[in-house]
């Protein structure tokens, strides 16, 4: 039998100080809250009641971080994939206002439906969902807990519900130790529940891709 259910969780609050384009830069931890973030979204799924028997995570720190309350909860050492990771981004290390005020920047943005400045969403889609479906297939039964970022799990939202994945950033459902859980009707995913369990209060949240 596989899974049951499968969680996407986003990361908690990431300590960026001078407020950049994190990426896939190494060395961005969560902060304090952001700790606190990833506790809540563990304890969340805790008190949904289903055996969680599988976590995996995006390699990056945030994530790993993010991961550990789930270990504590569950009993479950996280497996890194690379395939949940944020995706590539031009403008990493950059704070975004300044880099798009620069006109020697505005080629990065000739293609929004791509998009020019990155990974094309196509391509994290098909990654997301190999990463997914590996994953529910391991599964002997009971829910999948992966651990990612905005983006991807936002663009998994899109595809799955069939929209358009060319999108306005701001606009994206997915805050910060939110929890966006799936099932698979035959062969197609079915998103069944989205969750802010995190308490958001003074939260700074503009390091995504």
């Amino acid at each position: 039998m596989p899974a049951d259910r499968l969680h996407l969780v986003r990361h908690g609050e990431v300590h960026n100080p001078q407020r950049v384009l994190y990426g896939r830069l190494p060395n961005f931890r969560l902060s304090d809250d952001g700790r606190a973030m990833a506790q809540q979204a563990a304890d969340h799924v805790k008190r949904l009641g289903r055996p969680v028997t599988a976590l995996y995570a995006s390699p990056l720190q945030r994530t790993r971080e993010s991961a550990e309350p789930f270990t504590a909860a569950f009993g479950l050492e996280p497996t890194l994939d690379e395939r949940v990771i944020e995706p590539t981004n031009v403008f990493e290390g950059k704070r975004m206002r300044r880099a798009l005020m620069n006109p020697g920047n505005w080629h990065y943005l000739r293609t929004p439906a791509l998009p020019s400045w990155g990974e094309p969403y196509t391509q994290i889609v098909d990654r997301m969902d190999a990463a997914m479906r590996e994953a529910w297939d391991a599964a002997a039964s009971g829910d999948v807990v992966i651990v990612s970022h905005q983006l991807p799990i936002w663009i998994t939202h899109l595809a799955v519900q069939g929209e358009p994945l060319r999108h306005d950033p701001r606009r994206r459902r997915c805050a910060l130790s939110s929890v966006t859980s799936f099932e698979r009707d035959g062969d197609r995913w079915r998103e069944v529940s989205y969750a802010e369990p995190a308490s958001l209060a003074g939260a700074v949240d503009v390091g995504a891709v």
